[in-house]
């Protein structure tokens, strides 16, 4: 009796079985054998590799390179303290620090540092520290390190651009999303391999940033800081005809390697499009050009100054309170006559200087690729106070950018026509170069003359390069109290010193604007600025091997 009930339970057993087998492998064979691919599957979102950043010439700016990194098991670490005494001393990292790390319960990974040295990965090679271990990761590496640091930007530790290039072009940049996919048997070991799926890598660009010209303007601001103890100073180099930038040099700098290190923000800033300064004697430039323009002067004009001229309560004097009697429009612009340029904004009047102005684009962004450009609209010019026109004309009290200025200046090399700044290289069959007239031709050719005979005074003898016609004109500007962070208002007798030319001078290849904050033992551009645009306008000229004008004895 009890074996034939064994034998019934195990044949009511057997049953059940085959009857949940049929179930299971025919009735919902679809629905469990997707439950166990979903098992067996996994997937891993990933990005392909961020696109690379070239100076014109190709030599890289950012590039991505293998790094090694060494990260913790907590718990298989053996003896803490001389773990983390061993660590600090061989990749200079707080012992605390790296102890808080290793110590962490349940925890299989802690990343202790990324972008590990040789010499670090061969010493912890030797210690061979239990729970210790190497791991390899693609970066962004900038091997030019601080070489054009402020037009690049550099990418976060959370894989996102920031500042210049990188931030701009951030998307083009870093690739689209895909994933990667593969099997795992119950043991989690992957089966067959990893398939691939999308994840493509992110577009190159090209600049049009010359690694040669950047080079040597960014020299040239050390050595005016080794000089003349400057305290921030930008180099611009545009080719007017086109717009291309060629050298975009800023002081001070950063290296984008070590971005994590610079504790002032302000130092990824590129002050050549995001710092407005008042430029100075530069400005007489451009209330030339507008009288010129309407009809008010001609270069011979004359104009008898006096030293001096009162507006309400304000005396405006002369640099040095220099008294100079008769002189041309040409003259005036080459010995910089404060006077002499107030005379001549007030024979155009506010309304139309200020519509000049905005011609120029001094109110506007220039539009060029890179993060962070600001345009200041100058409100307080636009008021209608004759003083306020009166001290715009030679520089003060109105406020714009260093691009902006190369912009204004390359309408007068580029026969009175406006072309933007562009900061990325395209192909000639790419490039659309969109012109606006600003001025007449007659116009930019008469200043173009008196920028020549500008340069051709004694006083700029620092800018001139023999062989070559060169135009150009130089600003001293004393800075504004509040922008030295004083709460009061007037000028204090710290100065900007900028210079702004372009040679050869009825054939311009290049615009160079140099400015220099708060240069000491100099007391004008002429010689500050000056020499380092002959320098730099040297280089130019021999790298591009751009024909004299005429023949040097």
């Amino acid at each position: 009796m009890r074996t034939n009930l064994i034998l019934i339970f195990i044949f009511l057993f057997t049953i059940i079985i085959i009857s949940q087998l049929a179930y299971i492998q025919i009735e919902n064979h679809d629905f469990y054998r997707a439950l166990a691919q979903g098992q067996q599957m996994f997937f891993i979102e990933t990005k392909g590799e961020r696109g690379e950043i070239f100076f014109r010439n190709e030599e890289p700016l950012a590039i991505n390179r293998t790094f090694f990194y060494v990260f913790a098991s907590p718990t298989k670490v053996k003896n803490h303290q001389e773990t983390a005494i061993v660590l600090s001393e061989i990749i200079a990292l707080d012992k605390d620090f790296i102890l808080r790390r290793i110590t962490r319960e349940n925890s299989f990974f802690e990343l202790l540092k990324r972008r590990l040295t040789q010499d670090e990965i061969n010493k912890l090679k030797e210690k061979n520290l239990p729970g210790i271990y190497f791991g390899k990761e693609v970066l962004r590496y900038y091997p030019q390190n601080f070489l054009a640091s402020q037009v690049v930007g550099f990418v976060s530790d959370e894989r996102e651009g920031q500042y210049g290039i990188e931030g701009y072009f951030n998307q083009v940049l870093e690739g689209e999303e895909g994933f990667q996919r593969g099997k795992r048997d119950v043991f989690g070991r992957v089966l067959g391999g990893i398939i691939e799926d999308g994840g493509r890598t992110g577009q190159d660009i090209i600049l049009t940033l010359d690694y040669n010209i950047q080079f040597t303007a960014e020299r040239l601001l050390k050595e005016a800081y080794e000089n003349f103890s400057i305290k921030n100073g930008q180099i611009i180099v545009m080719n007017p005809k086109n717009g291309e930038i060629l050298a975009m040099a800023s002081f001070a700098n950063f290296n984008p390697n070590e971005f994590s290190k610079f504790n002032n923000l302000g130092i990824f800033k590129n002050p050549a499009i995001s710092k407005v300064f008042e430029p100075g004697s530069v400005m007489k430039t451009f209330a030339m050009a507008a009288a010129l323009e309407e009809g008010k002067i001609t270069p011979e004009t004359k104009y008898i100054d006096k030293g001096m001229v009162e507006i309400g309560r304000h005396i405006i004097r002369n640099f040095d309170h220099r008294i100079w009697g008769e002189r041309t429009m040409t003259e005036v612009l080459a010995k910089s006559i404060n006077t002499g340029s107030v005379y001549v904004a007030q024979l155009v009047g506010l309304d139309v200087f200020v519509k000049y102005l905005q011609r120029f684009g001094f109110f506007d962004l220039t539009g060029v690729e890179l993060q962070g450009e600001v345009a200041f609209h100058n409100q307080e010019l636009r008021r209608g106070r004759e003083i306020n026109l009166a001290t715009a004309s030679f520089g003060q009290g109105i406020s714009i950018t260093p691009i902006q200025l190369v912009r204004a200046f390359s309408i007068i090399a580029n026969q009175g026509r406006m072309v933007n700044p562009r900061i990325i290289k395209k192909t000639d069959t790419d490039i659309e170069t969109y012109y606006q007239q600003i001025i007449s031709l007659e116009t930019a050719r008469q200043l173009t003359t008196m920028l020549v005979d500008t340069i051709n005074h004694p006083w700029n003898r620092r800018a001139q390069i023999p062989g070559y016609y060169v135009a150009g004109k130089t600003g001293t500007a004393e800075i504004p109290w509040v922008v030295l962070g004083y709460n009061k208002p007037g000028y204090s007798d710290r100065t900007i010193h900028a210079f702004v030319g372009f040679a050869p001078a009825y054939n311009p290849q290049f615009v160079i604007m140099i400015k220099l904050d708060e240069p000491q033992g100099v007391r004008s551009s002429s010689f500050s600025a000056a020499p380092i645009f002959q320098e730099l306008a040297r280089h130019i000229i021999n790298l591009r091997q751009i024909p004299p004008d005429y023949d040097v004895e």
